[in-house]
């Protein structure tokens, strides 16, 4: 199974955030989602969610 991994710090953000999120692909998002909504103020819609599935990279080539 594959993993995916997101870092709010190659996101454009003004709170200087710097979490990152693994997991499989649907994980990632979710949990990216709901953080975008809970810290950056975003709405969960089908754009953030392909801006973030944009910027969704394979964790092993992130972590090597």
């Amino acid at each position: 199974m594959a993993r995916y991994m997101i870092d709010c710090r190659k996101v454009p953000s003004e709170s200087g955030c710097t979490l990152t999120i693994a997991g499989t692909e649907d994980e990632v998002l979710d949990a990216a989602a709901a953080h975008a909504v809970a810290r950056h103020g975003h709405e969960d819609t089908a754009d953030l969610r392909e801006m973030l599935r944009g910027s969704l990279e394979p964790a092993e080539q992130a972590l090597a």
